[in-house]
């Protein structure tokens, strides 16, 4: 497996949970959303992005509202629901776990502790 397909896809598994996280601070726009995404190196784009908020709102996650702009169109702002902040907790605490043991397991200097007691 080539580095670069292997961080593709440890980036694809936690964009959604970035997403509420950002949405946690503030209702976002699209863009305001992908440029934060960006500066965190989890580069995004519009394809990638619009399915995954459609995906979270049809879950009940996220609602939106029309603002009007002075800049063209009107424009979506995404916002988290009640179970959306439900389910970010939720996120965080498993987010946590994960890293508990990932870090477990990289410090374990130890190869023939497991199981051969």
């Amino acid at each position: 497996m080539k580095i670069e397909n292997a961080k593709a896809q440890m980036r694809k598994g936690v964009l959604e949970y970035c997403i509420l996280s950002i949405l946690a601070k503030k209702d976002s726009y699209a863009s305001d959303i992908l440029q934060k995404l960006k500066e965190a190196k989890l580069i995004v784009v519009e394809g990638t992005l619009y399915p995954l908020l459609t995906r979270q709102k049809n879950a009940g996650f996220l609602s939106y509202r029309w603002e009007e702009s002075t800049q063209g169109p009107p424009r979506k702002y995404y916002k988290l629901t009640e179970a959306g902040v439900k389910f970010l907790d939720e996120m965080d605490n498993s987010w946590a776990e994960l890293v508990k043991a990932v870090e477990s397991i990289n410090n374990d200097t130890e190869p023939e502790s497991r199981g051969n007691d």
